[in-house]
Formats: C-alpha cells, sequence, structure tokens
C-alpha cells in the first residue's frame, strides 16, 4: 500500500495530529505486506507526518519512508543527501515533472504523489491554497482520502 500526505506548510504541530496520523496508518495499512510512504518535506505537516512514519518503522521495518523531491537543483541535490546522511528517509525520487517551471514543481510534485497512492492522508482545514488544490485533485482522481481534521 502506498500513502500520500497532504496537509498545509503551516499547522499547530501537536502530539495528538501525529498520533492519530499513526493510528490510520495502523488501521487502514497494516493489514499490507509493504507500506511506502511518500513525503514531501516542505511544511509542518509534511515533517509531523515524517516524524509519525519513523516511529512506525521501529514498530514495523517494512514501511519505506520516500523523500518526493520537486526539484533537480543543486540545493535541492544538497538536501537529498542530508536526508541520507541523517537517515530521514529510505529513498528519495524525482517523479516525471521535469519540464514543469519550478514555480509549480510543488503542486505537479503532489498531483504525481497522489496519481500514485492508494490512500491521501490530508490535513486540510482551509478552502484555498496549495494543501487545498491537492486536495481537490484526490478528489477528482477518486483516491480514498482520510481528512484528519474531520476526527479532531
Amino acid at each position: 500500500m502506498t500513502i500520500t500526505f497532504i496537509g498545509h506548510s503551516s499547522i499547530s504541530s501537536s502530539e495528538k495530529i501525529k498520533n492519530i496520523v499513526k493510528d490510520l496508518i495502523r488501521k487502514n495499512a497494516y493489514s499490507h505486506n509493504k507500506i511506502i510512504c511518500y513525503l514531501g518535506g516542505r511544511g509542518d505537516f509534511d515533517e509531523l507526518c515524517a516524524t509519525a512514519c519513523r516511529e512506525l518503522k521501529k514498530e514495523r521495518g517494512d514501511i519505506e519512508l520516500i523523500y518526493v523531491t520537486p526539484y533537480i537543483s543543486l540545493s535541492e541535490q544538497s538536501k537529498i543527501r542530508y536526508n541520507e546522511e541523517q537517515g530521514l528517509y529510505d529513498s528519495s525520487i524525482y517523479p516525471p515533472i521535469e519540464s514543469t517551471p519550478p514555480r509549480f514543481a510543488i503542486s505537479k510534485r503532489n498531483e504525481w504523489m497522489i496519481l500514485n497512492s492508494d490512500l491521501v492522508i490530508a490535513y486540510v482545514i482551509r478552502s484555498y491554497g496549495g494543501a487545498y488544490k491537492s486536495l481537490q485533485v484526490a478528489k477528482k482522481r477518486n483516491k480514498r482520502i482520510i481528512n484528519i481534521c474531520s476526527l479532531i
């Protein structure tokens, strides 16, 4: 099972939200032989989800954390090297979005992550912005979506 996370770049980070993410992964993915988590690494919700996935990986070793980069710039390559050195992700991938202008790269990367996932775990409370637009893509593609905001 492949899971993608969508959320606002700024959220009031909380242990409660992180625990909800962990519980959702346990309830919805633990019956699968392998769990792949696509992570964006760009904001508060991304970091919260990455931390939750790292904690679950200690529980169950067959969870793979993949950093999906929106850029191939030198600074992004440095970030990827740092991620690898620190063991923050198992691997990194650059989706086939090389013809996308940089200002649209994150939204195109998010779309790719959504299209290649079985489940979308979201934290979207506003009806505007990048997270909201990504959530709309997931809905249009009939992806299975769990918005944490409805659980709090």
